[in-house]
């Protein structure tokens, strides 16, 4: 019996290593394929050699440390102009929007780069949209293409928020503020709609509204066939641009290296951002699809 009970102990260890080295090995693997995923797109242009167009994506809202951050795309823009062997420099837009200030910055370098480097065209590309300020960015470009269905424009400026005075009666709460400065509680939603900042908010969102039409018109000048609607905050499809000026022409990113550049080869001068914060947000992602997915025994709904 001792000799039966041993033999059944050894032989649960070796089960226990041998489905631990599985495990490790399994972690390992899935490790490797993680960091492949994040670092693939970091050294694959980096080596490529000769003439070729450059590639620098702006992708999602334009804020401060987002992927399309001034400081991301102003990095871009610079090493694509800055290559010898880049004939010219492809910004690809596919954006709603964002901060006032960001697409500022980005468009002030655009036109930077194109009085440094005048021999060095740059077009923006719009994918899916570029409304507000992915606009405010693409007219510092030479040229601006689009789709067919690209929706375009809202160029325009807003601010909101939410009034909860009316429920704050029903629920019976009291709201207790102290401040110094008049204005200081400005837009709080607490409070009732003050008419005096109200009327400073509208002047203040009016002011930026003009800076904005002020480089739409710099950037595309005699090109807008448009009269004021196009700074109402509506918005076209690519094809509708056209008409209006807003957009030179239709084409993809490859068909503007291929037929406008001559230049076919595109290589991508997207920043990347660090490894660690994406390889946290790959793996914060990878396992909210695990827990959708019901893996770990739960469906998150």
């Amino acid at each position: 019996m001792l000799r039966d009970i041993a033999i059944a102990g050894i032989q649960e260890q070796r089960r226990a290593r041998r489905w631990g080295i599985f495990f490790k090995m399994l972690t390992f693997a899935y490790l490797t394929a993680l960091l492949y995923l994040i670092w693939q797109g970091d050294y694959v242009d980096s080596v490529v050699k000769g003439k070729h167009t450059a590639l620098v994506e702006l992708k999602g809202v334009i804020a401060p440390g987002q992927e399309a951050g001034a400081d991301n795309v102003v990095k871009g823009l610079r090493d694509a102009f800055e290559n010898d062997d880049a004939q010219a420099v492809i910004l690809r837009i596919n954006s709603p929007g964002g901060s006032p200030v960001q697409a500022g910055y980005i468009n002030d370098e655009m036109r930077r780069l194109r009085e440094k480097y005048p021999d060095k065209p740059l077009y923006a590309v719009i994918a899916d949209i570029a409304a507000s300020g992915g606009y405010y960015v693409a007219v510092a470009a030479d040229e601006i293409y689009a789709d067919k269905a690209s929706l375009i424009g809202s160029i325009g400026v807003r601010m909101d928020g939410f009034g909860f005075v009316g429920a704050m009666d029903k629920v019976g709460v009291e709201r207790r503020l102290f401040v110094a400065g008049d204005h200081k509680a400005l837009l709080d939603p607490f409070l009732p709609l003050d008419e005096l900042e109200a009327g400073h908010i509208r002047k203040l969102l009016d002011d930026i509204h003009d800076q904005f039409i002020e480089v739409v018109k710099q950037g595309r000048g005699d090109s807008l066939a448009g009269g004021e609607e196009l700074f109402s905050g509506l918005i076209w499809t690519g094809d509708e641009s056209v008409s209006l000026g807003l957009v030179d022409a239709l084409g993809s990113a490859g068909y503007v290296a291929r037929e406008v550049v001559g230049e076919e080869e595109i290589v991508d001068y997207t920043r990347k951002r660090d490894w660690l914060t994406r390889l946290s947000d790959r793996v914060g992602a990878e396992l909210t699809a695990a827990l959708e997915s019901g893996l770990f025994g739960a469906r998150v709904r």
